[in-house]
């Protein structure tokens, strides 16, 4: 059976939750849709996620289309969860953008069309909603033009927009609105189109298929979630012009090829009213070069992408998308580097649900148990399109318990949550019983405190947000300590230079041998607790420590006892005394707080180009460029792109729809770290000893 890895993505509030609830009722997998407003859906799972009626993790579900197997994921629309979208993404064959008939084009969805252009992911519109009042899908059609710089392709037809009774019928192939729309990127078809030459249904939909799938057009459908207008005609748009993943054959022997059309007999999967097509001589080939991401078969070795990951009643699941090979219980694989593990249990999302399995072949979503894998780890080579960064957050705050008595629950709760999810970054004081998170967004914090209440029954609160900065080394600077010298009570001597660099590299520096390893990594190991606060109380990033010279007791004992401590060094001791040293020549060489700065884009009418620059500037951006975005023939929108301190973005998104009525779209992900202006750069305050202060860190870390 052919399967379609997809993803439905949108702005918040667009109804992609209410469309997955449709999609699996119209496939028969659930008796009734589940309702957003009464917290009945399927896909949303957690607790928060009913309640605010707003999807925070992706969620997988399948069903089935005649010979199709789709798998649907339902991701996040909320900004703070951008980045959970994007490495969804990164696992699908394709996806449906939903667009409210409404509200249209909105602040999330320039943010997610990006990224499925960045990442290369063949891309439908449905534009839901149309049965609601002020509904206007033409004009959400122009604003796909004009604000994402898209082909659309309407495909439907909508009559009584705004009324319950809404109604969708199929545009077809052959009808003079369709082939405009697919003339404006193939040239094929505008030649014959142009010239009077009959343009064949079969034909204008084979170039269809192509755009779509190397990203030049986008079909669009029209229809309502909730009533199911326009539903039939998207089952139908999945089946015939979206790219599908590889056939899986459990016993095959040879590469398994793409199923790239439905089957000609099956009439929920019969393409728009121009009878069954053959296999189109265009399709998808196993070894494309193209942006569609293809499986090589159950054959060869196997490759995957752990893109979620998530526990249940019998503990902790590993989510990925298989490329290529078959994964099997019992298979020892070798996760990004790491010493092989043993692959204990595999459940398999089908349309029955999710299905203890033997193996998992390419192209299928599986649950994997018996792998301590993160997010974003990769089992084998995946296709190199599908590797993705996680950007740096750019909020922190201090998260406690209500109850103080909960402290080292919240703590290992917190540790469990940062193990599963890169997005959290987690900053543990043990010695001052402190938890500091950082963020990408105020939504994160409710996400957090309701899992640490749902799975651990820890209610917290979080106090102290700040933009999260960092530090960087301005010069160079070294600094040495030596056994029993200046109040050094540890049996160690170490002495380390400090000096800018690329992230956070650490060289032993001393001639092989001369001191023993595990004294070089206990050193290290010191070197990186010292710069997680620097002399202002941020992180310490870009920078090269070097060890420079070191003095340490051999293992030694007094006469007819054993192994004696208090006359032998311990890896305790240069740990401790590592901080002290590195700490010292931070001061020397001294360091600048940088506050991290965001690339935004604001699309908007030509006539707010002004009145939106001067707010900018206010703001204090730095406009590098302004293009016409859609066209003039568009309308002629203005896309302008420039840099702005991540503390001012909050008021420059409070400003903009009032200001604009609305009609200024801003997107922003980090760019780099700048230097912050003025010379009372923010601080931090230290938790924990201060190693800076030699007596209070000697007095609180003892030997």
């Amino acid at each position: 059976m052919a399967l379609l890895n997809l993803g439905i993505v949108a702005h918040v509030d667009a109804g992609k939750t209410s469309l997955t609830e449709r999609l699996l009722y119209e496939a028969g997998a659930v008796a009734r849709p589940g309702s957003v407003d009464e917290g009945t859906t399927r896909t949303d799972s957690m607790e928060l996620e009913r309640r605010r009626g707003i999807t925070i993790r992706a969620a997988v579900t399948s069903i089935s289309l005649g010979e199709l197997t789709v798998n649907l994921l339902d991701t996040p629309g909320h900004p703070d969860f951008i980045a959970e979208v994007e490495r969804s993404l990164a696992v699908l064959d394709a996806a449906v953008l939903v667009v409210s008939a409404v509200e249209g084009v909105q602040p999330q969805t320039v943010a997610i069309w990006r990224a499925l252009r960045r990442i290369g992911v063949p891309t439908m519109v449905f534009v839901n909603k149309v049965d609601r009042r002020g509904a206007g899908a033409d004009r959400v059609v122009t604003q796909l033009r004009q604000r994402l710089a898209a082909c659309p392709v309407p495909l439907t037809t909508v009559t009584g927009q705004g009324e319950r009774a809404a109604r969708v019928r199929t545009a077809g192939f052959g009808t003079e609105a369709v082939v405009a729309a697919v003339a404006e990127a193939d040239d094929t078809i505008a030649d014959r189109w142009l010239t009077g030459e009959r343009v064949r249904a079969r034909d204008v939909r084979r170039a269809l298929r192509r755009g779509v799938r190397h990203g030049r057009l986008t079909p669009v459908v029209y229809g309502s979630a909730i009533t199911g207008a326009g539903v039939p005609e998207l089952r139908r748009t999945l089946s015939s012009l979206l790219p599908h993943s590889a056939e899986p054959r459990p016993h095959s022997d040879g590469p398994v090829p793409h199923s790239a059309e439905p089957h000609p007999h099956s009439a929920a999967l019969r393409p728009y009213g121009d009878g069954p097509v053959p296999h189109d001589s265009d399709g998808p080939r196993p070894h494309s070069d193209g942006p569609v991401p293809h499986g090589a078969g159950s054959d060869g070795p196997a490759a995957g992408t752990v893109f979620a990951v998530d526990r249940d009643d019998h503990g902790r699941r590993v989510w990925m998308r298989l490329w290529s090979g078959r994964l099997s219980v019992r298979d020892r694989v070798r996760l990004s580097g790491a010493a092989p593990q043993t692959v204990t249990q595999i459940a398999v999302s089908e349309p029955g649900g999710v299905l203890v399995r033997p193996s998992a072949v390419a192209g299928q979503i599986a649950a994997v148990r018996g792998l301590s894998a993160r997010i974003g780890q990769h089992v084998g080579e995946p296709p190199r399109r599908h590797l993705y960064r996680f950007p740096p957050p750019t909020r922190q705050a201090l998260v406690e318990p209500v109850d103080p008595a909960q402290r080292l629950a919240l703590f290992a709760g917190l540790a469990e949550l940062a193990d599963e999810d890169p997005l959290v970054d987690l900053r543990l004081d043990e010695q001052q019983s402190q938890a500091v998170i950082r963020l990408h967004g105020e939504v994160q914090k409710e996400v957090i405190a309701a899992l640490l209440e749902d799975r651990y029954g820890v209610r917290v609160r979080f106090s102290g947000t700040l933009t999260a900065c960092i530090e960087r080394v301005t010069g160079t600077a070294e600094a040495v300590d030596r056994v029993k010298e200046h109040g050094n009570p540890y049996l160690a001597g170490i002495g380390l230079r400090v000096e800018a660099g690329h992230d956070v590299t650490f060289h032993p520096g001393i001639e092989p041998g001369r001191l023993p390893p595990a004294f070089v990594a206990a050193t290290e190991q010191g070197v990186r607790a010292a710069l997680r606060q620097g002399p202002h109380g941020w992180p310490v990033t870009d920078c090269t420590v070097t060890m420079t010279s070191s003095q340490y007791w051999p293992r030694q004992s007094r006469p007819h006892q054993k192994f004696d401590k208090s006359i032998s060094s311990v890896a305790a001791d240069f740990r401790n005394l590592a901080q002290v040293v590195v700490t010292a020549a931070l001061s020397r060489a001294g360091t600048r707080v940088c506050e991290p700065v965001e690339r935004f884009d604001v699309n908007l009418p030509r006539h707010l180009a002004d009145t939106v620059s001067a707010l900018l500037g206010r703001h204090g951006a730095v406009i590098h460029d302004g293009v016409v975005t859609g066209g003039e023939r568009a309308g002629g929108y203005l896309e302008l792109t420039g840099t702005l301190p991540s503390a001012r973005i909050p008021g420059v998104v409070a400003a903009l729809p009032d200001l604009t009525g609305g009609e200024a779209v801003l997107t922003a992900h980090f760019d780099h770290y700048a230097p912050v202006p003025g010379d009372r750069p923010p601080r931090l305050p230290r938790r924990g000893p201060d190693p800076g202060d030699r007596e209070e860190w000697f007095r609180a870390v003892a030997r």
